[in-house]
C-alpha cells in the first residue's frame, strides 16, 4: 500500500508534527511504502486566480504533490482546526491541487462529476482548542465535513476515517503522549 500523508500545519515542530511522525512510524512497520507531504515546505501561490476559468501553469511543488496524491492509496491529513475551518495553507494547497480533471471531472450536463480518487481512502486527524463534544454538537464538525464530503468524498475518497484531537491548548504531556500512541497505533493499522 503507498500512504501518504499531507501535513497542513504551517508552524514548524508543532504537535501536528509529532502526530505525523507517528503516523509514519506506525504505518512504517507494515509494507507500505510512506511518503510525507509537508504543505509549509512547498512553493506555490495559495490563490486560485483563476477560479477553474483558463488552465493555468502549475508550479512544481504543486505537479509534485498531485503525483504524490495519484501515486497514494491512503491519504492522511493531519491539521489544526483554526476558526471552525482548516489553515490558509491547506485550503489554498486544496484550491490549487484538487483540480478539475485532475481529482474529478465533469461529464456532459450531469451535475454529478466523475470521481478521478475512486479506490482511494483516507484518514483525518485534527487538532483543536475545544473538546470533541463541543466541536460536533455545538459546531457540527464543520472542518472535518469540508475536508470529508466536500472534497475528499466529493473525489471518490472512501471511506474516510476521522480523528478529533482536543482541547491541545494547555493539554499535559501525559495527554499527547496517550493521543501519539493511539495515532501509531492507527498507522499499523493503515487506517
Amino acid at each position: 500500500m503507498n500512504v501518504l500523508i499531507i501535513n497542513g500545519h504551517p508552524k514548524e515542530k508543532s504537535f501536528n508534527d509529532a502526530i505525523v511522525k507517528a503516523y509514519e512510524k506506525g504505518a512504517l512497520k507494515t509494507n507500505a511504502s510512506v511518503e510525507v507531504l509537508t504543505l509549509r515546505d512547498l512553493v506555490f501561490n495559495l490563490n486560485l486566480e483563476s477560479a477553474y476559468e483558463k488552465e493555468i501553469d502549475l508550479e512544481e511543488d504543486l505537479k509534485m504533490a498531485i503525483e504524490k496524491i495519484k501515486w497514494c492509496d491512503h491519504m492522511v491529513w493531519v491539521h489544526p482546526v483554526w476558526w471552525s475551518s482548516y489553515p490558509a495553507l491547506m485550503k489554498g494547497f486544496i484550491d490549487r491541487a484538487f483540480l478539475p480533471d485532475v481529482t474529478y471531472k465533469y461529464e456532459g450536463k450531469s451535475p454529478f462529476p466523475k470521481q478521478l480518487l475512486k479506490g482511494k481512502t483516507a484518514r483525518i486527524i485534527c487538532t483543536a482548542d475545544s473538546p470533541s463534544w463541543y466541536n460536533t454538537l455545538f459546531l457540527g464538525a464543520p472542518a472535518t465535513k469540508q475536508l470529508k464530503k466536500n472534497t475528499l468524498e466529493f473525489c471518490g475518497v472512501k471511506p474516510v476515517q476521522t480523528s478529533f484531537i482536543g482541547p491541545v491548548r494547555n493539554s499535559t504531556l501525559a495527554f499527547r503522549e496517550k493521543w501519539l500512541q493511539k495515532i501509531t497505533k492507527l498507522g499499523t493499522r493503515l487506517n
